[in-house]
């Protein structure tokens, strides 16, 4: 194993506080791990907050400032922030106006979130809890019941804290957020495993002639391992999963003030004519450059598919250590949704 790292016990708080030298315009708390916008809790503001592991920066905590998350909590490589974490978040964060949890579809995730959000309700701060869940690929596997939070997650955060900067209230970033999460959807491929300080060792073994298709941000498996194929096809075949996905129906559960409520959702495929933003993500090891050629195939791939690209975004977002890979994420898009895309953004891993 090769990394530049010191103790293996202390990865993630040594870069925390080299986060922290590098950008004073956040507040970087070790005890327990949280991190929030220097001048948290914005007055009238409502906080939104996300977290999961470390090992996929720069989301969630190169995200947070003007315009995009105002705290998250990093857990552990590729393990949940605790609910003390995120309670500790939360009230850090808090105005008064509420907080929104944007949560990615993992067990412990879910889990801990909604544990969080109780703890922040019995004091009285208005809360909710929102899933990310737009992985076409696998649904219930290593890590999940249903589909795993991906790549839409990178672009509600944007979104939303731009309506949240604007003066959304809680209700309308919740449902904001909801929209969000059901008009995307993701599909990931992998050259290479990736190797978790801790472990030592890949997480995966992948030959030097296989693709995995249909990749989870922690190295899960995929619906298909395959040879080595060009770019132009394993775009097509990302792009096709996306696009041709059918409606997909599922049961979460979201907050209503006192208890937990179960809510159906369907997000209806994509159609003829729809406005899309494209998000060509790098999985941590592969570089720009390769990038470039994979939404050189997606445009066309859209185009005589009928799906418009309106926005598009291009670069490491969302990572999985030094995986080798990309990721395609489609987000239909209305009026309301590009407006808070295209609104200013300051944070350490995403400037507009």
């Amino acid at each position: 194993m090769k990394k530049l790292i010191n103790d293996v016990e202390n990865v993630v708080k040594e870069q925390l506080e080299g986060m922290a030298l590098a950008h004073p315009e956040l507040k970087v708390n070790y005890d327990p791990y949280y991190v929030v916008r220097e001048d948290a809790p914005v007055k009238g503001k409502v906080a939104i907050v996300s977290g999961g592991g470390s090992g996929h920066e720069p989301m969630h905590g190169g995200f947070v400032g003007k315009g995009m998350l105002d705290g998250a909590c990093p857990g552990e490589v590729f393990t949940s922030p605790t609910p003390d974490q995120m309670y500790e978040c939360a009230k850090a964060v808090d105005s008064g106006a509420g907080v929104l949890f944007m949560v990615k579809n993992y067990t412990g995730d879910v889990m801990n979130f909604e544990a969080a959000a109780e703890l922040v309700a019995a004091e009285g701060v208005k809360v909710q809890n929102i899933l990310i869940d737009d992985d076409v690929a696998v649904k219930d596997s290593l890590y999940t019941a249903g589909r795993r939070g991906v790549g839409t997650t990178v672009l509600a955060e944007k979104i939303v804290g731009a309506a949240a900067e604007a003066g959304y209230d809680l209700e309308k970033c919740s449902d904001l957020c909801r929209k969000v999460n059901q008009y995307g959807r993701s599909f990931g491929v992998a050259l290479t495993s990736c190797t978790v300080p801790a472990a030592g060792k890949p997480t995966f073994e992948l030959g030097e002639d296989e693709v995995e298709m249909g990749i989870g941000i922690h190295g899960e498996p995929g619906i298909e391992r395959m040879p080595l194929k060009s770019v132009d096809e394993m775009t097509q075949y990302a792009a096709e999963q996306i696009i041709d996905d059918p409606a997909y129906t599922r049961i979460v559960r979201e907050w209503n003030g006192t208890e937990w409520e179960d809510k159906e959702l369907t997000d209806e495929p994509f159609a003829k004519g729809d406005n899309v933003i494209a998000f060509v993500n790098s999985m941590g090891g592969t570089p720009v450059s390769e990038l470039y050629a994979v939404y050189r195939k997606l445009d066309e791939v859209c185009k005589a598919k009928g799906i418009n690209i309106v926005r598009n975004l291009i670069g490491p977002y969302i990572t999985s250590l030094e995986m080798q890979g990309f990721s395609i994420t489609l987000l239909k898009v209305d009026d309301e949704m590009l407006k808070f895309w295209d609104a200013p953004a300051q944070t350490p891993g995403f400037v507009r």
